[in-house]
């Protein structure tokens, strides 16, 4: 507990609610991960674009790992609490006790998920209004967003849902509620999923025009009139009830809370570069884009200035970085595209068998496969005649379409695992160039970008991030503690509990750099190509369904 001058080190509990997982992480005030637990939390589809959750399933699993990761310390120590979470919909009835949001009336399954697209015509009737709202998300509403779901729970779910609803949370607000009693929201989550505006507020014209004025009433109280900065103490800290489940001391500081992506920007665009010979060294923090990549994948971008950009959310201010405006890109599937593929092929029994016997999980044996196929050349040239559009799962950006569905060009009779392996690396391929039409799209409006810096599952897989680093031509950046998305969550708890002067200098103090992967510049020109094809792909697409439309 003690540093090397004998002094007291602070500690602080960063929390982070994904998709199929809770994690808790114990950090020092340098920076380090003291410890680390996860705990994996319960999902349902109960039918074809349905994915729903339970609220006190995930807090009971917040609990668990936060009294793991606190075991071995003198909570006395530990000075903040912060969450993050997936911009998730958790519905809860006047007395704050769960409420179904599913036709079977199953209260336990309160939550309405990110990746939840029931609501594709209420949001295709949102954006027909063309609302000045619009334009603060690339001027298309995307059906991840809250107020499609809202209105398909209005017009499916009247009586059951609706009209006994007391309160609408965001997920990240919903834990900082549940950790506090205080139901203030996060300027994150408001302005960069509900349409708050930090300049205005909420705009009732829209929500009556969409046909939710019933939200308006009260000054919003369902939906949240009492908002905060991320990182701002939220009301007395810790509540005796919420310290007795988690294991902390009562009232200690509990931060207002961000998206699980923008705790991952947090996390690490901040960081010092100095000595690393980075293009974005001695250059504005404007020069980095935060790539967050697990099961979707987040592209924040920060600017001094409001910047629009076409199918790119934003621009939202001090959503993430305070004082700077954001713009946030994203695909809607990539670690779940790249598992779907791989374990959709019918060489993957295979595929387990001979990573398990190598004692190798499935994709580093696939990396290393792919080494023992490549002969002479880069492995990247492998995919010459393979090409794949990867949006499986609809288009978020720059294109902000979800009827778009996934392409592969270039298939033959092959099954076996060579095949496989080429599939694999061909889907890898896609998402960076997916990457790389996002981050063309913002310059073109206005962002200079020199530099990634990538965090999340995916940025553990070597060939992801040296794929991006050649497609995109830039270095990737990995923070030195893996787990950025923790680390912005704990940064939030530290801010909350004062002992830094600001959100700011947290990040800087908190955030460190670690492996620095460059491009393989001699390999450009095969990228462009690629990159050409790639657009070529949408282009054909986007003209069949043109001509299926008018048949």
């Amino acid at each position: 507990m003690q540093s090397e001058k004998m002094e007291p080190v602070n500690y602080y509990v960063g929390i982070d609610v994904g998709t199929a997982s809770v994690r808790a992480a114990l950090v020092d005030q340098f920076g380090t991960v003291v410890a680390y637990a996860d705990q994996p939390i319960q999902m349902w589809a109960p039918q074809p674009d349905h994915y729903e959750q339970s609220s006190d399933d995930i807090w009971s699993a917040c609990c668990t790992v936060t009294k793991k990761v606190i075991e071995r310390i003198d909570v006395g120590h530990i000075r903040g609490l912060g969450f993050d979470a997936t911009c998730s919909l958790v519905v809860l009835d006047n007395n704050f006790h769960p409420l179904a949001v599913n036709f079977e009336g199953d209260c336990n399954r309160n939550i309405i998920m990110w990746l939840d697209h029931r609501a594709s015509d209420q949001v295709r009737r949102i954006n027909e209004t063309r609302h000045s709202v619009l334009c603060s998300v690339g001027g298309v509403m995307s059906v991840e967003m809250q107020p499609p779901k809202l209105l398909w729970m209005k017009e499916n779910l009247r009586e059951s849902c609706w009209e006994t609803a007391g309160c609408f949370f965001d997920l990240p607000d919903f834990l900082s509620w549940k950790a506090t009693g205080v139901p203030a929201r996060s300027l994150c989550t408001l302005v960069c999923k509900w349409t708050y505006s930090s300049e205005r507020g909420w705009d009732d014209s829209f929500w009556k025009l969409i046909g939710l004025e019933d939200l308006v009433a009260d000054k919003y109280a369902k939906i949240g009139n009492e908002i905060l900065p991320p990182g701002a103490p939220v009301g007395n800290g810790l509540t005796p009830d919420a310290a007795k489940d988690l294991g902390l001391p009562s009232g200690i500081a509990v931060a207002a809370s961000l998206i699980d992506a923008h705790a991952g920007g947090l996390g690490m665009i901040g960081a010092s570069v100095k000595g690393y010979n980075l293009p974005c060294e001695n250059q504005p923090i404007t020069s980095r884009i935060a790539v967050i990549c697990g099961t979707s994948s987040c592209h924040m971008g920060i600017s001094e200035s409001p910047v629009f950009v076409p199918g790119v959310w934003g621009p939202y201010y001090s959503a993430m970085v305070p004082g700077f405006w954001l713009n946030e890109g994203g695909q809607s599937a990539t670690g779940k595209l790249i598992e779907h593929v791989v374990q959709g092929h019918s060489a993957f029994p295979e595929l387990q068998a001979k990573a398990a016997a190598s004692a190798q999980n499935i994709y580093m044996y696939l990396n290393g496969h792919l080494d023992l196929i490549k002969k002479s050349l880069p492995v990247g040239f492998l995919t010459v005649d393979l090409h794949v559009w990867p949006d499986f799962h609809g288009n978020r950006s720059p294109l902000a379409d979800l009827t778009l569905k996934g392409m592969v060009v270039g298939l033959t009779l092959s099954q076996g695992i060579d095949d496989l392996a080429l599939m694999y690396l061909a889907t890898i391929q896609a998402i960076a160039l997916g990457t790389r039409h996002i981050v063309e799209t913002m310059e073109t409006a206005g962002h200079h970008v020199n530099t990634l810096f990538m965090c999340g599952g995916l940025s553990k897989n070597p060939l992801f991030v040296q794929m991006h680093a050649d497609i995109m031509g830039m270095p990737v950046v990995l923070a030195q503690e893996v787990e950025s998305v923790l680390m912005g969550a704990a940064i939030l708890g530290a801010c909350a509990s004062k002992d830094f002067a600001s959100l700011k200098d947290a990040m800087e103090k908190m955030g460190r750099v670690g492996k620095i992967v460059l491009p393989n510049h001699k390999d450009k020109r095969f990228y462009d190509k690629k990159y050409q094809v790639f657009l070529k792909l949408v282009k054909h697409q986007q003209e069949y369904k043109t001509i299926m439309q008018s048949t």
